[in-house]
């Protein structure tokens, strides 16, 4: 079985800047992390290659600095790793990225199945995925929580939906995201990490991959970020000390006529 697990370099959570003229994210190599969620996903296809044997490609698209979470991959376990790096990918939204994804996955050819994270934590769209399987014409399923069985032609998957878990047989090739429930991610060991630096990646650009330029980057996005604002919290508020009973009275009366002044206590009475 070949797994391919598209992978994202995200900024920490604690670190998002965006550039307020191009209206994309600053990403800086110093403050980047694999995308948590991604972790879930390479998990899951290091599990089913344990059972059913097989490989694990792990492919991201990024600047340089994205070599690093290739590495992280090669060290969990995974056999080959692919980076897309051109400056005609830059700016890409969701449509651009999974076209460049898709590509990259027609480069490298015969798969069985693509497992990728429910969503990047930086966009938090949920839709490189989907569209990856749209770009390929695949068989889908989101939000899968357990891979039940596996007979080589077709996959039987649980997703959890709003009203509980639904179960769906799948036709493979296929791809599927993953949620948080489907495995609890392993932690690189030194034997992998040692694998990771003797492994050569693979570097790709647009030619590499026959890309349509129309389709790639900022200028192929049919979505922008047209402005950026950063939100303002403006509070007046009064301080009021209950030292004694006629202090806490007085502040319990102003706050009932705070929120009378402000119509909150409609049919409320208060003497």
């Amino acid at each position: 079985m070949h797994i391919i697990v598209p992978i994202k370099q995200v900024p920490q959570s604690s670190d998002v800047k965006m550039d307020p003229v191009t209206g994309t994210m600053i990403r800086s190599a110093r403050s980047s992390v694999l995308n948590p969620l991604d972790l879930y996903a390479l998990e899951a296809a290091l599990l089913l290659k344990e059972r059913h044997g097989g490989t694990v490609t792990a492919v991201t698209m990024g600047p340089p600095s994205a070599l690093q979470i290739l590495k992280e991959a090669l060290s969990m376990g995974s056999d080959r790793a692919i980076h897309l790096t051109d400056r005609l990918f830059g700016g890409g939204d969701t449509y651009a990225t999974s076209y460049v994804l898709a590509k990259a996955i027609e480069k490298i050819g015969t798969f069985d199945l693509i497992i990728t994270g429910e969503r990047a934590t930086d966009g938090d769209t949920a839709q490189v995925g989907p569209g990856i399987a749209a770009w390929l014409d695949l068989a889908l399923a989101t939000y899968v929580s357990t891979i039940t069985a596996s007979n080589g032609t077709h996959l039987t998957v649980e997703r959890l939906i709003e009203e509980g878990y639904q179960r769906v047989q799948v036709e493979l090739p296929a791809l599927l995201t993953v949620v948080k429930e489907i495995a609890i991610p392993r932690l690189p060991t030194l034997r992998g990490k040692k694998r990771a630096m003797a492994t050569v990646i693979e570097t790709w650009d647009a030619a590499s991959i026959e890309a349509d330029r129309t389709k790639i980057g900022l200028k192929g996005s049919p979505t922008r970020v047209v402005k950026i604002e950063t939100p303002k919290v403006a509070r007046s508020c009064e301080a009021h000390h209950a030292d004694g009973d006629e202090a806490t009275l007085a502040a319990v009366d102003r706050l009932l006529d705070f929120l009378e002044e402000r119509n909150l206590l409609k049919g409320v009475s208060h003497g």
